[in-house]
């Protein structure tokens, strides 16, 4: 079967009008955030920034799959001393818009450089906010497990007769434990903070992500031959993951220069109308919207 790499150039709000509705997996994006990369992508005001984008969620909305899954890579500025509150307003309005609000994961950058300000000090870290249009999406969790690590070794050499048990939550909360589940395993689930490294790499772009920070979370939610798509595409790093991981993909960006150097670094041959052989495709090809 072909993987379908699809790369557009244009405004991501008129580009995604012509992508038919419910027929992509996970769209994993960075868009520009309030006042940053002015040069290219013009600078959104964080009083203006839910209003620019909110059109822009009305179209990735429609063209989820109702089991697909929204993870967008996004972060508050300060503004006259204090944290702004345009992300936390995004999600609100968002929410009237139709998405659920799934989970938050945080990306730890682990080998951010160290800094200050007279008030406050660098961050190394930056939220992933997770939306769905519906409670039961597609989630493949076991794809993303991790080894046990050296605390097993000692937390589980000696149980008591609680940890055999499911130990209730001190607190009320309904939750519980039982520790000698994991005695036999090899491999436990991760948390939702991820601790990846920063891209250190020149890819021409102010704000490229790691690969390993897309990989992850195409690995959680999608499967081979699947849709991934980003509408702020920059340096390609989601579609050129979602191609090496056997997923196909779309890329939208309004920039010719990262247009033209996502489409060099692709493999040619896989690029456009290929044979229809995906649900996807043939939708594209077929002018089904």
């Amino acid at each position: 079967m072909e993987i379908i790499t699809d790369l557009h150039i244009g405004d991501a709000k008129q580009v995604l009008k012509d992508i038919p509705s419910d027929s992509v997996d996970l769209i994993f994006t960075s868009p520009p955030y309030a006042d940053q990369r002015k040069s290219t992508y013009g600078g959104i005001h964080p009083d203006e920034y839910v209003n620019w984008f909110l059109p822009i969620t009305g179209q990735l909305l429609r063209v989820l799959k109702p089991t697909g899954t929204f993870v967008l890579n996004i972060k508050e500025k300060v503004v006259n001393g204090e944290r702004s509150t345009y992300v936390m307003e995004l999600i609100l309005e968002m929410r009237k818009q139709g998405w659920l609000w799934t989970e938050e994961f945080i990306w730890h950058k682990k080998n951010s450089y160290p800094g200050k300000w007279p008030n406050r000090f660098r961050d190394s870290w930056e939220r992933l906010l997770q939306f769905n249009k519906e409670k039961q999406f597609n989630m493949y969790q076991e794809a993303v497990m991790v080894p046990m690590g050296e605390w097993a070794k000692s937390r589980l050499k000696k149980l008591s007769d609680t940890d055999k048990l499911r130990d209730e939550s001190k607190v009320g909360s309904g939750f519980g434990k039982n520790i000698s589940n994991w005695t036999k395993r090899e491999k436990a689930y991760p948390t939702n903070v991820l601790h990846l490294a920063t891209e250190c790499g020149n890819k021409n772009h102010s704000a490229a992500f790691p690969e390993s920070l897309p990989a992850w979370f195409i690995k959680l939610f999608t499967k081979e031959y699947d849709v991934v798509l980003d509408p702020f595409m920059g340096s390609g790093t989601t579609n050129i993951v979602a191609q090496r991981m056997k997923r196909n993909s779309i890329g939208i960006d309004i920039v010719p220069e990262y247009y033209e150097a996502v489409k060099s670094q692709l493999n040619e041959v896989q690029l456009y109308l290929l044979e229809p052989k995906t649900e996807y495709a043939e939708a594209k090809l077929n002018g089904r919207k």
